[in-house]
């Protein structure tokens, strides 16, 4: 189910806390979702980290690498 123009909701929320306003061209979906992962990692233990980890497994990587791309970031953002 799509979410403020997104795939679902944990891939908004994700762009939204993780990557907005960063500068992201050029990094791909994986180091994106390293990068993500390593912020969980970095705050989260036990049950917390379980519950975060199965909300990244839902995010659409590669929306969020494309909405970062130069083409892409002036459709995704107006």
């Amino acid at each position: 189910m799509e979410y403020n123009g997104w795939t679902n909701y944990e891939t908004w929320r994700v762009n939204l806390e993780v990557f907005d306003g960063g500068d992201w061209e050029g990094y791909c979906s994986d180091a994106m979702r390293d990068f993500a992962e390593g912020v969980v990692y970095e705050d989260a233990k036990g049950l917390a980290l379980d519950y975060a980890l199965a909300f990244l497994n839902a995010v659409n990587w590669d929306e969020i690498a494309r909405a970062y791309t130069e083409d892409e970031a002036v459709i995704a953002f107006g």
